[in-house]
C-alpha cells in the first residue's frame, strides 16, 4: 500500500498516522478468517455508553458467501461500486437505536458505533489491510436486503481487503489516491475552554 503518513504538529502513534482510506484493492486475494475475526474483535472491544455495545456488523465475504457480498455491493451507490467491486469484504455497520437494558432511546449509539468502526479500521491497518468507510450507500435498500429490524440505523458500509496500486482504479480516482492527505489546522477544529477560542 502506498504510504501516506499524516503530517502532524507533534508525533502521534504510528498506527494512527499511517491509517488512511485507499480505494484500490487486490480483487483476488481473500482476507483470512483469522484476520477477519481480528477486525471484529477490535470492534467488539470499543468503548460504549453503559457498555451497551450498540453496534452490529453484517459481514459479507466474497470468497465465503458471494451472494451476500453481491447484495452488499448492490447497496453501494454507483460511483463507489466503481472501486468497491475489488474489495473482497464488505461490512455494513449498524447502530441499534435503543439501549439493551431498558429499551429507551440511546442517543450515543451512532457515536459508539463509529468508535467500533474506527477500531476495526485501525486493526486493519495493523494487519496490513486497507479499510475504506462509505456513507455512499442506500440505507433503505440495505434495511430491506439484509432484513434489518426497525429499531436500528444503518451507518456505513466498509470495504476491506489488501491494498493494490492506484493504477487499477478508474482515472477519476487516481489523483485522489496518490494525492497528499490533508486536514484543517488544529486551531480551526479544537477550542480551548470556550467555543471559537483556538487551541494553540
Amino acid at each position: 500500500m502506498q504510504r501516506k503518513p499524516a503530517q502532524t504538529s507533534v508525533e502521534i502513534s504510528g498506527l494512527i498516522a499511517e491509517r488512511w482510506s485507499p480505494r484500490a484493492f487486490v480483487a483476488d486475494k481473500p482476507v483470512s478468517r483469522h484476520d477477519l475475526t481480528a477486525l471484529l474483535e477490535a470492534a467488539r472491544w470499543a468503548p460504549s455508553c453503559f457498555n451497551d455495545q450498540p453496534w452490529r456488523f453484517i459481514v459479507c465475504d466474497k470468497f465465503s458467501d458471494g451472494e451476500a457480498w453481491q447484495i452488499a455491493l448492490n447497496v453501494v451507490v454507483e460511483k463507489n461500486r466503481l472501486w468497491a467491486h475489488n474489495a473482497p469484504v464488505l461490512l455494513l455497520a449498524v447502530a441499534m437505536n435503543n439501549f439493551n437494558h431498558n429499551d429507551k432511546p440511546n442517543r450515543w449509539a451512532p457515536y459508539d458505533t463509529g468508535a467500533a468502526a474506527l477500531s476495526l479500521c485501525l486493526q486493519a491497518a495493523a494487519l496490513g489491510l486497507a479499510a475504506h468507510q462509505m456513507g455512499g450507500f442506500d440505507a433503505d435498500l440495505a434495511r430491506q436486503c439484509f432484513g434489518l429490524p426497525e429499531n436500528c440505523t444503518p451507518m456505513a458500509m466498509i470495504a476491506v481487503g489488501y491494498p493494490a496500486d492506484a493504477s487499477i482504479l478508474p482515472e477519476d480516482f487516481q489523483a485522489g489516491e496518490r494525492g497528499e492527505r490533508s486536514r484543517a489546522a488544529l486551531e480551526q477544529r479544537f477550542y480551548c475552554g470556550h467555543w471559537g477560542k483556538a487551541f494553540e
